[in-house]
């Protein structure tokens, strides 16, 4: 059987890695550039999964699965291909500045009824007071700072070091890569048939005829599908971030998790670099305020090909939060900066997984917004499973389970 996927950022891959163990598969991986070059190549990896506030349905299953797979798959990849991919296992500390959100008003707080449930779940959650926080993290000096949340079995990796290593593992395992690939139509069985079936792509390296086609394009899936006359629309969010060297450890160099705090995270990333991001930028017909509270609504126009122009002061903001957070941060040299732009589903719920609608043989893995490295690992057995049935090939799983 074969199998073409559109697509080679996280969740591409991680698609053709997952379905490279399931023996009589030929699997295909097209795309226009390298790998992890789109939304992938500017995450910042933050696996926010028992810290986030999803905990029934699809959503919080998802995360769970994708938490509990990146704990063996990295090990595994790492094993496989002898490649180093950065992955803090320290978890990940929320900064809370509203006090309400701890002592509740009139009985349990929010986050107290969280600790409850993710312990009922089998995770684990923690809820410092200032006096915790000041001596694991003596970094964080923020007179707003009234508690913080802890969760340790959440983590924080790198997208491309990932990304990177799932194309080599999947290569190992038969699957071929085609970088530098365009669809440039696609070839159906007759209006009239119900229901349709793609039967091959037309590319600038020919045509590639398969029995299941995986749009895992990001923003890309919106043209591929306008081929196919069943457009699913996703729309670009950009995202800004900046590496900052400060030449040191933040507070103590042996407890060193991810820290976030409205909205703004700081990663460290080898010892005396940190990440901090992201921005979150819509097209000013979007009309909706970056999650930098206390700052305007982008205005800033997408240019005619459609892209976001950075906007710095929304970088500098995020920034300027870091150290508000943590003041050392103030001295930290600027390594360098990027950007990248997320793909976000108009009208519809993230992440858009699926059979495209009137097709039978097209899979949609697409429009995972700020969740793609988070949810990769989920979105891939959701894929496997509806290409090979409960229970058939190597093993069995379930998405949740």
């Amino acid at each position: 059987m074969n199998v073409v996927i559109i697509g080679c950022g996280v969740v591409g891959a991680l698609i053709a890695y997952e379905l490279s163990q399931v023996k009589g598969l030929k699997i295909t991986v097209c795309d226009r550039q390298p790998p992890a070059q789109a939304s992938t190549g500017a995450a910042l990896g933050v696996l926010m999964g028992a810290i986030s506030q999803k905990i029934k349905g699809k959503a919080w299953q998802m995360r769970q699965t994708s938490i509990q797979r990146y704990e063996t798959l990295i090990p595994e990849l790492e094993a496989l291909t002898g490649r180093k991919i950065p992955f803090n296992r320290q978890g990940i500390l929320m900064l809370l500045s509203d006090p309400s959100l701890i002592t509740g008003v009139g009985g349990i707080s929010a986050w107290e009824k969280l600790v409850e449930i993710r312990h009922s779940q089998g995770w684990h959650l923690e809820i410092w007071d200032t006096a915790k926080l000041q001596n694991m993290c003596p970094q964080v000096d923020h007179e707003k700072i009234t508690s913080a949340v802890y969760s340790p079995q959440d983590r924080q990796l790198d997208p491309t070091a990932l990304t990177l290593a799932l194309v080599e593992a999947a290569q190992q395992n038969g699957v071929t890569f085609k970088f530098g690939v365009t669809v440039l139509d696609a070839q159906t069985s007759p209006p009239e048939s119900s229901p349709q079936f793609c039967v091959q792509l037309e590319t600038t390296e020919g045509k590639i005829a398969a029995d299941w086609f995986v749009v895992a394009a990001g923003l890309g899936s919106t043209p591929l599908t306008a081929k196919l006359n069943q457009i699913i629309d996703i729309r670009p969010v950009l995202g800004q971030a900046l590496q900052l060297r400060v030449g040191h450890s933040l507070g103590n160099p042996d407890f060193q998790p991810a820290i976030t705090g409205n909205d703004v995270h700081i990663i460290p990333v080898g010892g005396e670099d940190y990440w901090v991001g992201a921005t979150v930028e819509f097209p000013s017909n979007e009309n909706e305020s970056s999650p930098l509270r206390g700052f305007p609504p982008l205005k800033e126009l997408a240019n005619p090909k459609g892209e976001i122009p950075p906007n710095q002061e929304l970088l500098e903001s995020a920034r300027e939060q870091a150290i508000a957070f943590c003041p050392e941060l103030a001295t930290a040299t600027i390594i360098r900066t990027w950007s990248g732009l997320r793909p976000r589903p108009e009208g519809r719920p993230a992440p858009v997984i699926g059979k495209l609608s009137g097709f039978n043989n097209v899979l949609l893995a697409t429009g995972h917004y700020r969740n793609g490295v988070l949810l990769a690992p989920a979105t891939a057995y959701a894929i496997r499973e509806m290409i090979i049935p409960q229970g058939v090939g190597n093993g069995e799983w379930r998405v949740g389970g």
